[in-house]
């Protein structure tokens, strides 16, 4: 695996913890995981409307960065190469 598989690969865990920290954060319809980790955030009225969409521009970014690593990562890896 070259250098380019390993920085592919660091990026694409990083992405992967991202977009489950910030599939999280999204305020749930109930009492969930999300209202237990942000429910400081969103007890402010004014300004809720700008996270919630901050907080989606994020995690459409974080998606589509885990989802290119993977198609490169796809394209780049050696194959035969098990182990």
């Amino acid at each position: 695996m070259g250098p380019l598989n390993t920085i592919l690969l660091v990026v694409w865990g990083i992405s992967a913890v991202a977009l489950i920290i910030l599939v999280l954060m999204h305020s749930g319809k109930g009492t969930g995981v999300s209202d237990m980790i942000a429910a400081s955030m969103y007890n402010s009225n004014a300004g809720s409307g700008i996270w919630e969409r901050n907080l989606d521009r994020l995690t459409v970014i974080a998606a589509v960065v885990f989802a290119l690593t993977i198609l490169v990562f796809m394209l780049t890896y050696p194959l035969g190469a098990i182990g």
